[in-house]
């Protein structure tokens, strides 16, 4: 049996992008019982912020970040005869940098930054980038790959 963490290697890296539309916000929102005028009242951010207008929810910026860790476990998770398996351990130094306004693009980049298997973890470095190439939120995804069960192959 391997460890998935085989398949893991410094400098990996992975993208995921997505325009923040309103529907975006506004469900957010409601999934998560958020409605501060700085992502529901246009009217409140364009008279009463420099902004210009609503921004994103930063946890749902955090939501992307999620997405591209997922999409850079694709190619080991489902691999036959592993011990291991992996599972999000969290974000450290999580900062928002920017605001995230209705309709930019964001494009988040996870770069894999360390391999520590005596501890069962990677690291990853990730960028959330914005259509200007502006830096918009930063952080560190630990990655922690569990054991198996031994029946569970």
């Amino acid at each position: 049996m391997e460890s998935g963490l085989d398949f893991v290697e410094v400098g990996q890296h992975y993208t995921f992008a997505k325009t923040v539309g309103e529907t975006d916000v506004t469900l957010f929102a409601g999934i998560t019982g958020d409605f501060s005028d700085t992502h529901v009242n246009d009217q409140y951010m364009k008279t009463r912020t420099n902004l210009g207008g609503r921004i994103a929810h930063g946890a749902l910026i955090v939501g992307f970040m999620s997405t591209v860790s997922t999409i850079s476990i694709a190619h080991v998770i489902h691999r036959e005869n592993l011990s291991d398996f992996p599972v999000s351990a969290g974000y450290d130094r999580i900062r928002f940098l920017k605001p995230v306004l209705l309709g930019d693009t964001v494009t988040v980049h996870y770069r894999v930054a360390e391999v520590d298997r005596q501890r069962g973890r990677s690291l990853a470095d990730m960028e959330a980038v914005n259509q200007h190439g502006e830096t918009v939120a930063v952080g560190r995804h630990v990655m922690r790959w569990a054991k198996k069960l031994s029946a569970a192959g």
